[in-house]
């Protein structure tokens, strides 16, 4: 077991903390919610419960399933021991239908179903706004190699068939959402967390939203939203 040490990481949603082990770390989920760049702040009651336990059943789907990721255990309701990657400061965006800002990117209407997935990159820079960047940006800025976006996009899209199988067994529609990669011990592997913060899910049938949008857009019943979601994983 390991020993928890001090804090040295704070994002929007979740804290890293030191153990006495190099090659861990423990990942504590927040209830804080944040959209659009920060620009919309709040809390959602009992969000970082939630989404640890949405996240582990997860990270161990995607495992057993061939798929590396920096998980290693659940600690407590919020606590997550994690590997200690090198994050790759790139979200990788998965969209199979169209929303939210690829809607208003591009001018389509929302809801209309892609008949391949589309892969898209944002810049982990906070004072940009996190801004689209392509693969030669990447290479550009010397964030990752062309071997590391090819290993990238080969487990992202693997990533996502499983997913969409995954979540359509729960009588949820896959929408899209963010992955984040890092390196560890010479390896590719998936870091962050999935959940309702970082996953658009509808629910089949009658296309009720069940993720954070219902924060950004003030739909209500944000925290039966993400208890719907973790009940569905966990039963």
């Amino acid at each position: 077991m390991v020993t928890k040490g001090e804090p040295i990481y704070e994002g929007k949603a979740k804290i890293l903390y030191r153990t006495d082990d190099p090659d861990r770390m423990i990942q504590y989920f927040k209830d804080d919610a944040t959209a659009f760049n920060a620009a919309k702040k709040g809390t959602i009651q009992q969000k970082g419960v939630f989404n640890n336990k949405i996240s582990t059943k997860i990270f161990q789907f995607l495992e057993a399933q061939g798929i590396p990721t920096h998980f290693v255990d659940s600690l407590s309701d919020r606590e997550m021991l994690i590997k200690t990657v090198e994050i790759i400061k790139v979200e990788v965006i998965v969209r199979n239908v169209t929303a939210g800002s690829l809607c208003r990117l591009l001018g389509v209407e929302e809801g209309i179903r892609m008949e391949q997935p589309v892969m898209e990159y944002c810049y982990k820079k906070d004072e940009l706004g996190d801004p689209l960047i392509n693969e030669d940006h990447i290479r550009m800025l010397k964030i990752a190699t062309a071997e590391e976006l090819a290993q990238i996009r080969e487990l992202t899209l693997k990533i996502n068939g499983l997913m969409k199988d995954f979540f359509d067994k729960l009588d949820l529609q896959l929408i899209d959402f963010k992955l984040e990669f890092g390196r560890h011990k010479g390896h590719i592997i998936l870091a962050d967390e999935i959940s309702p913060d970082t996953c658009r899910l509808w629910e089949k049938g009658t296309g009720k939203r069940l993720d954070k949008d219902r924060f950004r857009h003030d739909l209500g019943n944000i925290e039966e939203a993400y208890q719907e979601v973790f009940n569905r994983v966990n039963s």
